[in-house]
């Protein structure tokens, strides 16, 4: 899952959600918001719910440990422009962050532990999958990429 750009797995996964998971979809509200007080305006691509949530399944499938929605209002937060006072830190709302993983839920891809949530297999199968569909794309086209593999170009 490293061995791949996370743009491109992260689009492609969003892909595959919108077309097989019925669960996962935005609720009426979602071309309204901001996605925190740092942002100015809402997300231009309309296909942002999908987006963040495949990249919510990528940081669950890299972390090692359960992720909860105060640590994704982290992540996914960043400076608030004050004008000419120093900008500050400011992390993300956490309402879509929410409804994304209870959705994720629902689809099976992600349980709730004590510490937060994590890829159930199901999950990790599909992260994994779109990933090396991903990597052989990306070694056809420049062939000396295949050593850095899952077999290691053995």
């Amino acid at each position: 899952m490293r061995e791949v750009p996370a743009d491109t797995l992260i689009r492609r996964l969003a892909e595959y959600l919108k077309e097989n998971y019925k669960e996962i979809k935005p609720p009426a509200w979602a071309p309204y918001i901001k996605l925190g007080v740092h942002k100015e305006r809402s997300p231009d691509d309309p296909d942002w719910w999908y987006v963040r949530a495949a990249s919510i399944l990528r940081k669950l499938a890299i972390s090692k440990e359960p992720l909860g929605v105060g640590t994704l209002r982290t992540i996914y937060g960043g400076l608030k422009r004050r004008g000419s006072a120093p900008p500050h830190f400011r992390r993300a709302s956490a309402n879509h962050l929410r409804k994304i993983l209870q959705q994720l839920e629902r689809a099976g891809l992600v349980s709730r532990t004590q510490a937060g949530r994590a890829l159930t297999p199901k999950g990790r199968s599909l992260v994994d999958a779109i990933a090396y569909q991903v990597f052989q794309e990306l070694a056809r086209e420049r062939p000396e990429l295949v050593k850095y593999g899952p077999q290691g170009g053995s």
